[in-house]
């Protein structure tokens, strides 16, 4: 099976904050204020943030 990874439309985000709450690695931040961000290297691949996204704009990718 492969390894998936979050990845977030920075484009139609809108900070919210609400996947940074469920993330169990603390993978997820805002750092500009603007829109979240992910750090891959974090990341597990659970795919709370997804589930979690009102705007259902994060997906899980197949990670390179």
């Amino acid at each position: 099976m492969a390894k998936r990874k979050a990845s977030i439309d920075i484009r139609q985000c809108v900070a919210c904050g609400c996947c940074i709450k469920v993330c169990p690695k603390g993978a997820l931040s805002i750092p500009k204020g603007i829109y979240a961000e992910i750090d891959k290297n974090l990341c597990i691949g659970c795919g709370k943030c997804a589930k979690e996204c009102p705007a259902s704009i994060i997906t899980m990718e197949v990670a390179e």
